[in-house]
């Protein structure tokens, strides 16, 4: 009886170490591959990514041509800011001084000849005079405060609304100081090369250039951004009409 209790017992033994080894290694084979998730690695602290900016302590998105737009488009924007602008077209320059608030933007354009330029863009109209004219020019607006319409103040809406297919290079890089979003655009119609840099600590277009035949045709920088900038703007027309008071929607 002894001898019986003893076998069943070795025999339990046995079936539980075969169930325990089955559970380790025999399970996988019929669940299939475990599915895996692949993090990036984060660069050291200090070292340069594409365009030999500093990658700092963060992982930062990978940017290529074909996602460089949707990187730029989730970043973080100030709403209410105020900058100097400063244009080159052909070797003469122009300086505006440019006030943002909400939808609303600002910008009076000093040309080289010394004539200001008053812009207004907002509720989907434009207005414009010049100097101290009493009466201002108005017309609906084509978008949104891209281009300052027409005084070649680009905005980062306008990297946006590039066409995908004619991006030619994208990265991440420095411009003037400033870390940026590099993109780099090949415009085969009027055969020249745009390069727009974005500001990663803001959002904002920092530069752009035009280079055809080898030369820098066109090119923009902007001034560090203040905030709150829109206290100092004034979005009344000469003849005194409000258009828009800073802080209100």
């Amino acid at each position: 009886m002894e001898r019986r209790n003893r076998n069943i017992l070795v025999i339990l033994i046995a079936v539980v170490i075969t169930v325990a080894v089955f559970a380790s290694f025999g399970l996988p084979l019929f669940a299939g591959p475990t599915p895996t998730i692949t993090l990036p690695t984060p660069a050291p602290t200090g070292e340069e990514g594409p365009g030999g900016s500093s990658q700092g302590a963060g992982v930062r998105v990978e940017v290529t041509a074909d996602t460089v737009q949707s990187v730029i488009a989730a970043m973080d924007r100030l709403e209410s800011y105020s900058r100097t602008v400063t244009t080159t077209l052909e070797g003469v320059s122009a300086t505006a001084q440019v006030w943002v608030d909400g939808d609303w933007t600002r910008a009076d354009m000093t040309l080289a000849s010394g004539l200001v330029v008053h812009t207004i863009v907002g509720d989907g109209r434009v207005w414009r005079w010049y100097g101290n004219e009493r009466n201002a020019l108005s017309w609906p607006a084509t978008g949104s405060s891209v281009d300052v319409e027409g005084q070649r103040i680009p905005t980062y809406e306008e990297v946006l609304a590039l066409p995908t297919g004619s991006i030619t290079a994208a990265g991440y890089g420095e411009k003037n100081g400033v870390a940026c979003v590099y993109v780099e655009v090949w415009v085969e119609e009027l055969d020249q090369v745009e390069r727009y840099w974005v500001s990663e600590a803001n959002g904002l277009l920092t530069a752009a250039e035009t280079e055809a035949g080898g030369e820098i045709v066109w090119s923009m920088t902007a001034g560090a951004a203040e905030t709150p900038g829109g206290e100092a703007a004034s979005f009344t027309l000469p003849d005194g009409t409000v258009l828009h008071t800073v802080g209100e929607e």
